[in-house]
């Protein structure tokens, strides 16, 4: 209990005149309003596309074009009738008396929530040649504001993180992070939705981009926001918008004490994107998705990250009821970067999501992606990564349900000498007790092999969490 009371004090750290003014007050407002909760994720990734197998559903598919869009319901829509947990994903079924209550507010609801847990780290500097474990105690309290509105709706999370570490205090991270969602019903097909985020996080040793020989997370500031507009069109759905994201990143501290300046990942991120979609039947259809992108980011000295690109993908779309989903794509990908050692990185590319359902108890999922993006350590390159992932939700009981998944990824930099091969493995099982309470075991294996060799590692997490929500 005391690493957990030291885990809540941190909170209040001071992370730059961003972080404390909105923290004080976040952590203030979240903190008054919650309880005990569930589910934690690490925020430490050691891919380029992480262990995810979450649905993006319409509307928000138009703000994530790269992401599976169901095929529309034929159904009459004056029927009404509401799909039975049993014909939800798995995870995502909320049987009756396991729900959330929220707090009523008008015409807004309200869940406050509270993660509290531990987690032991077999190799916290994911070293491949000094393995160090230790313990650390998680506290994640967040809010949960959403309208209830017929028509319209605005989505708010407010969410703080505190990582302390039993004997390692270099690795203690302080994450806070508001998400805001919404979107307008200008008519029945028409919709104008945005998205936000403000946050100061922490990118955790040992991920793609975490420097060689650090002890220490390395910190950030992120700002970022979308705004698009969906049509449809009877079978058909259009979908165009812009977006941006922009980095400040701190510096991190190596194991010689001295200080690794991160400030060539500054910079900004813009994007144009579009999607179509065509329901040929209820069980079928087509997609075409295409995303430019401008990237202005400082780089090391003489070695500048700026570079501009795009990812066009088109597909089938699978919706068979309560059997199987999800979309296969193909396509091409190009990122020319400004600096002549990168140069330009381009080839086919692919995006497969499906969730297979052989039963209305298990969930299986298979994911394939390819992408690039950029690293900057000691010096500047581009990546290419392709990931290969399957996994299984199991409903074990109508209040237990077991998950496990594995991946493997290919990282190939440019730039540099490096090709890095990442296995990764994540089990967990969730117990709800009641509608306020939970338990959840996690274990999470990784192994990076590397080129370099300071960059491969393996390491075990295993962890608890106590869960109370509202």
């Amino acid at each position: 209990m005391r690493c957990i009371y030291l885990a809540w004090r941190q909170l209040s750290f001071r992370a730059g005149d961003f972080s404390s003014v909105i923290e004080g007050r976040a952590i203030f407002v979240v903190s008054a309003a919650t309880v005990f909760v569930f589910m934690f994720a690490s925020p430490a990734k050691a891919q380029a596309i992480p262990l995810n197998f979450d649905d993006v559903s319409p509307p928000w598919n138009a703000l994530q074009v790269f992401e599976t869009s169901p095929l529309p319901d034929f159904r009459d829509p004056d029927r009404g009738d509401a799909i039975p947990p049993e014909d939800m994903p798995v995870k995502k079924r909320q049987q009756p008396g396991y729900e959330p209550v929220g707090i009523r507010y008008g015409s807004w609801m309200f869940n406050p929530a509270l993660i509290s847990g531990g987690l032991f780290d077999s190799n916290v500097f994911s070293s491949n040649t000094t393995k160090q474990s230790d313990f650390a105690a998680i506290v994640e309290p967040t809010l949960r504001a959403h309208t209830l509105w017929e028509r319209h709706g605005i989505d708010l999370k407010l969410d703080a993180q505190s990582m302390i570490y039993d004997q390692f205090s270099s690795l203690n991270q302080n994450n806070i992070s508001l998400k805001g969602n919404g979107w307008y019903d200008v008519s029945r097909d028409l919709k104008v939705l945005g998205s936000f985020q403000v946050a100061h996080l922490n990118e955790g040793v040992g991920t793609l981009s975490s420097p060689a020989n650090a002890i220490s997370p390395t910190p950030y500031n992120l700002y970022s926001g979308d705004v698009a507009v969906r049509k449809e069109f009877n079978r058909l759905a259009v979908s165009t918008g812009i977006g941006v994201a922009s980095y400040d990143y701190q510096s991190t501290r190596a194991q010689d004490g001295t200080t690794i300046n991160q400030d060539g990942r500054d910079g900004q991120i813009y994007r144009t994107y579009g999607r179509v979609d065509y329901a040929i039947s209820p069980l079928l259809g087509w997609f075409t998705a295409v995303e430019g992108n401008q990237r202005n980011l400082r780089g090391t000295p003489g070695h500048t990250l700026n570079s501009e690109g795009y990812r066009a993908l088109a597909g089938i779309t699978l919706g068979v009821p309560s059997l199987l989903s999800g979309e296969i794509g193909g396509g091409y990908v190009s990122q020319h970067f400004d600096d002549p050692t990168i140069g330009t990185i381009e080839g086919p590319s692919y995006h497969v999501k499906v969730t297979w359902s052989p039963t209305r108890l298990l969930d299986v999922h298979a994911k394939a992606e390819q992408l690039v993006t950029e690293t900057s350590t000691t010096s500047s390159s581009g990546v290419l990564a392709n990931a290969y992932q399957v996994g299984a939700d199991y409903e074990l009981l109508r209040n237990v349900v077991i998950s496990a998944t594995g991946g493997f990824e290919n990282d190939k930099f440019f730039g540099q000498t490096r090709n890095d091969k990442v296995i990764s493995t994540d089990e967990r099982i969730k117990y709800l007790l009641n509608r306020f309470a939970a338990i959840s075991l996690y274990h999470r294996y990784t192994d990076r092999e590397s080129d370099i060799s300071a960059f491969s590692y393996q390491k075990h997490q295993v962890g608890i969490n106590v869960t109370a929500q509202f």
